[in-house]
């Protein structure tokens, strides 16, 4: 959460496309990358970013225990979750996986707290109040940091990262889904991540 200001949440239908994105992401300046369990491809994806120099790859999207472990076995060094579960957050720690889980209220991050717990992702973001509602949740809070995500964008993302509970965001803004048969866009990639390495904290 502190390698970078963005971590770019990526949802990737072809295989083939992963490894040219995550180095041109890395290229940029951000070399964090969450590759969502949203596509058949996932795991794939990862497994073929994991392959680029200096790309540090997580799974996003993970909903249940089955998945962690799909997602350890493709090499994931990271899981991030949309909510927050006792039975995953469990499995995370006894795998000895960094857990970023997604949390919307207080109770949410209470619980995770119980669970040992302190980084959280606030999902989604602009929907769940943005600004206002994290400032507002975060505020008892004061060992917990957040990643917002969700809505978030790279006009917005600067009024994020002021928070002082706020080291990181994540970018879907960064890659778009593509379409079957259409390459990515590289240099846009890399240009927009350098435009995201840039933000300030």
């Amino acid at each position: 959460m502190r390698m970078a200001p963005v971590i770019p949440v990526l949802v990737i239908e072809d295989a083939a496309h992963a490894a040219p994105i995550a180095a041109a992401l890395v290229a940029g300046g951000l070399p964090v990358l969450e590759v969502t369990l949203r596509t058949a491809a996932a795991l794939d994806v990862i497994r073929e970013m994991k392959r680029v120099p200096g790309a540090i790859v997580g799974a996003g999207t993970v909903l249940n225990p089955h998945a962690l472990d799909d997602a350890l076995e493709a090499g994931s060094e990271f899981i991030v979750s949309p909510g927050l579960t006792e039975s995953l957050a469990k499995a995370a720690i006894a795998a000895g996986a960094p857990l970023l889980p997604g949390i919307a209220n207080a109770s949410d991050v209470m619980r995770g707290l119980d669970l040992g717990l302190d980084r959280f992702k606030f999902f989604p973001a602009e929907a769940n109040g943005g600004i206002a509602a994290l400032k507002a949740i975060a505020a008892p809070f004061g060992m917990a940091r957040f990643c917002p995500t969700g809505g978030i964008t790279q006009s917005s993302a600067a009024n994020w990262l002021a928070l002082d509970a706020v080291l990181c965001c994540g970018g879907s803004w960064l890659v778009g889904a593509g379409k079957d048969g259409a390459g990515p866009d590289l240099a846009a990639i890399e240009a927009a991540a350098r435009s995201a390495a840039a933000l300030a904290r």
